[in-house]
């Protein structure tokens, strides 16, 4: 699969024990803009997705991308089923990135930062 899209939010890096030691995990949500019929029957509608980075990739998303950024992500999809605490089957479809494009210029990337950096230290109280 692969989308055009803006992230929604910020990317969310963590850490997993993996077989070799810890690995970074990233996960962002993009929205893009799926269409449907042609003409005047032509319908647009905003779809959000979950991905998935890994490793090296995952951290240079959480470094560079920001809420707002242009992104064209390619990647595959997967059931991830699983049961739940009353042993229910809960019916769940993953997208993990396999490569990653990122479509803002350089000096549009550091405004982004510059204004979340700028925010996040403008809603922190103020100290004596």
């Amino acid at each position: 699969i692969q989308r055009h899209a803006h992230l929604a939010s910020a990317v969310k890096l963590e850490f997993v024990n993996g077989r070799e030691g810890k690995l970074a995990k990233a996960v962002l949500t993009a929205i893009s803009n799926q269409h449907r019929g042609s003409g005047e029957d032509r319908e647009e509608r905003a779809v959000s997705i979950r991905w998935t980075l890994w490793g090296r990739q995952a951290e240079h998303a959480a470094e560079y991308l920001g809420k707002g950024s242009h992104v064209n992500l390619v990647g595959r999809l997967h059931n991830n089923n699983y049961q739940d605490a009353e042993g229910g089957e809960v019916y769940a479809i993953e997208f993990t990135v396999e490569d990653i494009d990122y479509l803002d210029s350089k000096a549009e990337s550091e405004a982004r930062r510059s204004r979340h950096t700028n925010g996040a230290q403008a809603r922190q109280p103020a100290t004596a």
